[in-house]
């Protein structure tokens, strides 16, 4: 199949323009996500967090509070630019924000208590990665990958019905093709096995740590046209001069699927917690 994964480049326009719409297009993660980091890892407000492939920083800056330091590190300027607004925003003055790739760690960052993944790690080169942050882990540190993929435990549920999702990816088909767009190339799936990758890099585990969820979350049209240009297969850049020309069919598509919104059943997370074993 042309465009699998293990084809697929990187390039710098993967999310171009998609930065401006995480924060309302993306789904939200549960509620004592915080809370559970730290109750398993005892967290005490010490230490320094790695959040690598931070994007706007929804992970990093929900930490934030639990160090002296969080760092998050991300390829991608626009999503460096939102992680600075929301920390100003929020009143976070003890995040740094780095723009680079995780696969050039270590990057002289230094050592870290934490390092973590959270819908990020199916883009980057993952045994150099996963190999890297063993490295960079302090003295009894760990790798958290927050889970990938929420979005597709999603369950139909609650007053209105769910966002017509075949419908919208019809509507990109139209307009970009059968293949999935990356950047400038095609990427039509993503890699698995993430356990074999961390532990070929020398961790153990995984502990996993459910984070309870289930709320009916109600979305309108404007926030289902967020989180499909949060999308890297649907982010701005790929339309072109043809951007507001699909946007206005999207927002017909919505219209006509629910003019009052749409419900779904959020999933509960899970947090897998990798141990480095010493080498």
């Amino acid at each position: 199949m042309p465009g699998e994964w293990f084809e697929w480049e990187w390039d710098e326009t993967l999310f171009a323009g998609s930065a401006p719409h995480y924060a309302r297009g993306r789904l939200p993660y549960a509620p004592g996500l915080a809370e559970a980091f730290t109750a398993t890892l005892a967290l005490d407000g010490r230490g320094r967090l790695l959040d690598l492939g931070c994007g706007p920083g929804t992970v990093t800056l929900l930490l934030a509070r639990s160090f002296d330091e969080v760092v998050g590190l991300d390829p991608n300027t626009g999503m460096i630019r939102e992680a600075q607004r929301l920390a100003s925003e929020r009143g976070i003055t003890n995040a740094r924000w780095v723009h680079g790739r995780a696969e050039n760690l270590p990057a002289d960052l230094g050592g870290f208590r934490v390092i973590t993944f959270a819908a990020s790690f199916h883009w980057m080169d993952r045994p150099r990665v996963a190999s890297a942050a063993h490295g960079m882990l302090d003295p009894g540190g760990v790798v958290v990958h927050v889970d990938n993929g929420h979005q597709d435990r999603l369950r139909p549920d609650g007053p209105l019905p769910p966002p017509p999702r075949e419908q919208i990816d019809g509507l990109r088909r139209a307009y970009l093709g059968d293949d999935r767009r990356a950047g400038r190339s095609i990427r039509n799936n993503s890699p698995g096995n993430e356990a074999a990758v961390f532990r070929a890099a020398e961790f153990e585990g995984p502990e996993v740590i459910v984070v309870r969820d289930g709320r009916v979350i109600v979305r309108t049209i404007d926030d289902i046209v967020a989180e499909t240009f949060s999308m890297s297969s649907t982010a701005p850049h790929l339309f072109a001069n043809r951007l507001h020309e699909f946007e206005a069919d999207l927002r017909r598509v919505l219209a006509d699927a629910s003019v009052s919104g749409f419900s779904d059943r959020l999933p509960d997370n899970e947090l897998l917690v990798w141990r480095p074993i010493p080498r």
